[in-house]
């Protein structure tokens, strides 16, 4: 029987700046291996707090253990105030995978809690939804919990996605009004970010296979598609840029379509990634200032 796996938070609902504190003292040289009165001193959060916003932080893809992910590592590099819809993108990927991360998939969704049914089995059906829906969906799908549990648990996943100082900058989901949603009009991340996406679900899917077909990319329940929250057309078209820097072929002369991988390994595409997020915003600022220089 599925279980909803959400409980970690207690009450704590997801924040950047909590999680930054953990990131911080993560990437020192003892990391989190220290005793609780240390960590509370270290991090400024609460006894009760800690445990809580770690779970958030390795759940995110940030932390491995007591010290940081190879992502982590790469995200503290270039992102330390954990402000890039990239990095927006790579916790929303991984908070989609609960607590098992990039590992072989279940039968179902729902096998690995609430999160990853959200993401890859309600909101592909759901454009709109109340949380009163996703709580009665829920609740047939997760038989052991109460509604008042899953009403506390829900709650506290809606919120990771429509509050600014958590993941509201992708626009994955949208509050429209008091517990009314909506699918958001995403920001997608930048082309090195999906092929990060990619290499990371075709390391899990495929394997060290050089290419597959195409409709095994487009059309996987748990894949690219689905954590981009984009059908197969928008999906097509991601991939289509991922060909324009070369990160893969496609082969689409003849029946069946096949993608071929270009990409060395995907730590690489994560930190190009940032590297692009980084020069685009140089640009802007340039051509913000010579707005501001045209106008004195």
């Amino acid at each position: 029987m599925a279980k909803l796996q959400l409980s970690f938070h207690t009450t704590f609902a997801l924040k950047k700046e909590d999680i930054i504190k953990v990131m911080q003292v993560a990437a020192s040289e003892k990391g989190l291996s220290d005793s609780l009165e240390n960590l509370m001193e270290q991090t400024g959060l609460g006894n009760k707090k800690i445990t809580p916003m770690k779970t958030w932080t390795t759940r995110a893809g940030l932390l491995e253990g007591a010290k940081l992910s190879s992502a982590g590592e790469i995200v503290w590099k270039y992102d330390p105030q954990l402000e890039s819809s990239t990095t927006e993108w790579l916790m929303h990927f991984y908070l989609s995978l609960g607590r098992y991360g990039v590992k072989e998939l279940p039968p179902e969704p729902a096998e690995w809690g609430g999160w990853t049914y959200f993401v890859y089995d309600f909101m592909p059906q759901n454009g709109s939804f109340s949380l009163e829906d996703l709580v009665q969906t829920s609740a047939s799908i997760f038989e052991e919990e109460n509604n008042k549990k899953l009403m506390k648990n829900l709650r506290i996943l809606l919120r990771a996605y429509t509050e600014a100082k958590a993941l509201a900058g992708i626009k994955y989901v949208q509050k429209v009004e008091r517990n009314k949603y909506m699918a958001g009009e995403k920001i997608m991340p930048n082309t090195y970010m999906v092929g990060y996406l990619l290499a990371k679900i075709w390391e899990r899917d495929f394997g060290e296979e050089s290419s597959v077909l195409t409709d095994d990319i487009l059309h996987k329940k748990m894949g690219l598609g689905s954590v981009l929250g984009i059908g197969s057309e928008g999906l097509q078209e991601q991939l289509d840029k991922l060909e324009s820097l070369s990160l893969i072929e496609q082969r689409r002369s003849v029946s069946p379509y096949q993608v071929i991988r270009r990409w060395d390994d995907a730590l690489s595409l994560l930190e190009k990634a940032y590297e692009n997020t980084l020069l685009n915003r140089a640009v802007v600022e340039v051509n913000e200032g010579e707005k501001v220089d045209e106008s004195e």
